[in-house]
């Protein structure tokens, strides 16, 4: 059902700008986000859960979407006056489309050793010059929602050619040269339950170091915002359908069914 959201003021002074909050996060804590994309909502999948509302630019195209030299202006104007822990590459969709990627972490590297890391669905993991630039990166979190191809297109609605098992293939291309932290982070939604014995042989395959477990908080837009990028703790004035979560059995059922067949650090916001 559509409700409306009115606007925060305080917060509209990001939305001309490729860096973004700092973000709280429950994984992160205070992040500060860069929009690699930001001229519009740029990405390979165009998930049914997504905070970004339907995507504008549905593609696996890689280029320069917003000048490194912007983002370093904006960095250094945000920066000055808000603290945060972690610098996070996520924004407007899929970093990784963005070929100036390593451009960017090596110029931040240079301003601040703040730790970087990078929120990716894992399409372009095959391209080598992603990898370059990944493994410049303290963290990278890979989204993982599905354990089949079935639910993988049902869920995640990838761009044309792109499979679960690419995806599964560059994560693993990724792990022989990554010697930072790899966490999954998944989506679970009512539709995916009965993948869940498919996910966990994909977990303990791909053995991350952490697993993070999420569930729908954040409303789905009717339309794409820039300021859709943030964790929504702001308040908008668009409409918006809220998302179904699972019931707290079938949250219950997973995390057991999780931890007892793997052995990775699981974190969960199930039950926020």
């Amino acid at each position: 059902m559509d409700n409306k959201i009115a606007v925060n003021k305080e917060q509209q002074f990001n939305i001309s700008r490729s860096v973004y909050g700092p973000v709280k996060s429950w994984r992160f804590g205070l992040s500060l986000g860069i929009d690699l994309l930001f001229v519009n909502s740029i990405c390979s999948f165009n998930c049914v859960y997504c905070q970004l509302g339907n995507i504008q630019n549905h593609t696996d195209e890689r280029k320069v979407y917003v000048s490194t030299k912007k983002v370093i202006q904006d960095f250094k104007a945000v920066s000055q006056s808000n603290p945060f822990d972690i610098i996070t590459y996520s924004g407007n969709g899929e970093p990784t489309l963005a070929s100036n990627l390593k451009e960017t972490i090596i110029r931040l590297r240079a301003l601040t050793p703040v730790p970087q890391s990078i929120l990716t669905n894992g399409t372009t993991l095959l391209n080598p010059d992603v990898i370059d630039a990944l493994c410049l990166l303290d963290k990278v979190s890979v989204k993982l929602d599905a354990g089949s191809e079935a639910v993988f297109n049902r869920i995640n609605r990838p761009v044309k050619g792109c499979t679960l098992q690419s995806v599964v293939d560059g994560i693993d291309n990724l792990k022989q040269r990554f010697n930072g932290e790899l966490e999954v982070q998944s989506m679970f939604c009512n539709a995916t339950m009965a993948d869940l014995d498919n996910y966990i042989t994909l977990l303990n395959k791909i053995k991350p170091d952490k697993v993070q477990l999420n569930t729908a908080t954040r409303p789905y837009p009717s339309e794409w915002h820039r300021e859709n990028r943030g964790n929504h703790l702001q308040e908008y004035d668009y409409p918006v359908s809220s998302l179904k979560k699972i019931s707290r059995e079938n949250a219950e059922w997973v995390l057991k069914e999780v931890r007892q067949q793997t052995a990775f650090n699981i974190q969960s916001n199930f039950f926020d």
